[in-house]
């Protein structure tokens, strides 16, 4: 897949996750009892990302957990290969607390359907928001992010790649057009 356009360099990012952070404790009126969720796989980066810069500007340490949603998956039967659950690590108490769940990209909706779905069969928060670092529009549910770090109108022939240092050695977001597949 080649990357046709570059929508998100690491100064973006930064941006991005920082005006995040700040609209996370605005909204939250601070961090008391607050705790973040990054979904696996590029969330949970972005997750810690934002929990740095809330620690940095609060002062205060905000829980993060990572949330496999693999088994939750409405596709799940329609996946060629045999999917690899890595599970939970959640180490803190999810009842009554203001869970942030963190994504990469928000499309359909349906991975978002997932985490709610998985989350609650952890605990009980008291609420849940969405922080998601790019909405790509094209909702199948009735599901809409809390913050956002950019709004990115797509056609459904394009994907968004967003690239973590820790995961592809870059901080960018870029656009390219889905591979058509090859059929015998």
């Amino acid at each position: 897949m080649i990357d046709k356009a570059e929508i998100m360099d690491e100064k973006g990012m930064f941006r991005a996750t920082t005006r995040i952070a700040h609209e996370i404790i605005e909204r939250n009126k601070g961090v008391d009892n607050l705790a973040l969720i990054g979904i696996r796989r590029r969330g949970v980066p972005l997750a810690k990302m934002i929990a740095r810069k809330i620690k940095e500007v609060e002062g205060k340490e905000v829980p993060v957990g990572i949330l496999d949603i693999t088994l939750y998956r409405d596709d799940l039967s329609l996946l060629h290969e045999q999917p690899v659950v890595r599970g939970n690590e959640i180490d803190f108490e999810v009842t009554g607390k203001k869970i942030v769940l963190v994504d990469d990209v928000i499309y359909t909706g349906r991975t978002i359907r997932a985490a709610i779905d998985a989350v609650f069969d952890i605990g009980r928060p008291s609420m849940i928001q969405l922080a998601v670092l790019i909405d790509r529009g094209h909702r199948e549910l009735p599901i809409r992010p809390d913050f956002v770090g950019k709004n990115v109108p797509t056609s459904k022939s394009e994907m968004i790649n967003v690239k973590i240092l820790e995961i592809d050695g870059v901080n960018a977001v870029t656009i390219s057009d889905v591979e058509p597949r090859v059929t015998k």
